[in-house]
């Protein structure tokens, strides 16, 4: 095992208790996401073997690479559980839902009918998904406002997608030193969710994915029900090596 993987995330388990106590909020309410893009499968299992369970990947092609055989075959190890948290192209989801359970990237309709589509394939199969709302970059994407989601709640509500489960609001704040940004950020993120909620009560949808390794204890004093991170894991990303790998 590598015992660095194992001490980083013991760091950042009681950073993110210790900025759950800070908040007043109940222990067990902040799920960490190791992000393991362009890391090797070896890492992944490294984590798994120190107790992370929970995963999330930007690019179908790598994601499938490490996780096909972990959560579909025989010899799976059980509880793993993965998340596809980039910009996910609609000529990817039929992959892409063959290997994950949830679909954090969702920032337009046509994606969910093309989930909708693809998982309809696989027996007994569903898919939860959250919106990403755009709160930060210019280059970033994501749903623009609340009145985006609430429109494609409608199509929720009348039944469109019953294979896809609304979960909640996923965001990236801005890439910048300004606290107040950040926490601009994140408090329109839970707003967003609070909106949606009273709109539609009946979908219940509790998720608050917020926080990087950067930003994490400032996304959950602002209401994170669940951080990503990745460098402060498992380290710096050799891009190097990831010429060729498409989405």
């Amino acid at each position: 095992m590598n015992n660095m993987i194992k001490e980083n995330l013991e760091k950042i388990n009681y950073q993110i208790q210790e900025a759950v106590k800070k908040s007043g909020r109940n222990s067990d309410c902040v799920k960490l996401c190791a992000v393991s893009k362009f890391h090797p499968l070896q890492s992944v299992l490294d984590a798994v073997n120190a107790g992370q369970l929970l995963f999330g990947e930007n690019r179908v092609q790598e994601a499938i690479e490490k996780f096909d055989g972990l959560v579909n075959s025989q010899n799976k190890i059980n509880g793993i559980d993965l998340h596809i948290i980039g910009s996910l192209q609609t000529n990817k989801v039929k992959k892409a839902v063959q290997v994950c359970s949830t679909i954090e990237s969702v920032d337009r309709i046509q994606l969910i009918q093309e989930i909708q589509k693809r998982v309809l394939q696989i027996p007994g199969k569903s898919i939860r998904i959250l919106f990403e709302l755009h709160t930060g970059e210019e280059s970033k994407s994501g749903f623009e406002n609340a009145y985006q989601i609430l429109k494609a709640m409608e199509l929720f509500d009348q039944g469109e997608f019953p294979n896809v489960i609304p979960c909640g609001i996923m965001t990236m704040a801005p890439f910048t030193d300004d606290e107040k940004l950040i926490r601009k950020s994140f408090i329109e993120a839970r707003e967003t969710l609070e909106t949606i909620n009273k709109e539609f009560p009946d979908f219940n949808m509790k998720e608050l994915s917020m926080g990087m390794s950067g930003d994490f204890e400032i996304a959950i004093q602002e209401g994170s029900t669940q951080v990503r991170v990745g460098t402060a894991i498992f380290g710096h990303r050799d891009y190097s090596k990831t010429e060729g790998i498409n989405q």
